[in-house]
């Protein structure tokens, strides 16, 4: 099947899951789970929150991964710091990646904006170099924003 109707496929499960629940833990813990089953070629998919100056893990799927991360360290934290999707075809390439399973290759890490705040970040790795690309990034972007209209995130300062 083709990318881009994986990922229209993936967003009308997401619409069916998302619509009518605003649990932050719950859709975050869908979503990820719904981006992991869909994706081909992903080793982890999930969020972090931010707290303060730092990301805090959330739901994810995939192995334990790193708890907390600084702003502007790795690939999350320069994505939570710019407010700017990062693409990331080889992280080894990546100043200052944290390699949380050194079977990740290739990562994206799309942030969650609302009102002109970041939230937390979108984070996902592939054990495959340069997995992701510009449809990815839009498609993820996507995602990305039908959670964000569909859950309460009052308790993170939004």
């Amino acid at each position: 099947m083709e990318k881009h109707k994986i990922y229209e496929n993936l967003l009308t499960q997401l619409r069916g899951l998302l619509t009518d629940e605003t649990d932050l833990i719950a859709n975050m813990a869908n979503t990820a789970a719904v981006l992991f089953q869909h994706l081909p070629q992903l080793n982890w998919a999930g969020f972090y929150i931010l707290h303060a100056k730092e990301l805090v893990l959330g739901p994810f799927q995939g192995k334990p991964a790193c708890v907390r991360i600084a702003l502007g360290r790795g690939v999350c934290g320069t994505a939570a710091q710019t407010a700017q999707t990062q693409v990331v075809p080889d992280v080894h390439k990546f100043a200052g990646h944290i390699a949380c399973d050194a079977a990740s290759q290739s990562e994206i890490v799309v942030p969650m904006v609302l009102n002109g705040q970041v939230l937390g970040v979108l984070d996902i790795d592939s054990p495959v170099l340069a997995r992701f690309d510009d449809t990815d990034k839009i498609y993820l972007e996507k995602a990305v924003t039908l959670l964000l209209a569909n859950t309460d995130f009052s308790h993170c300062g939004a």
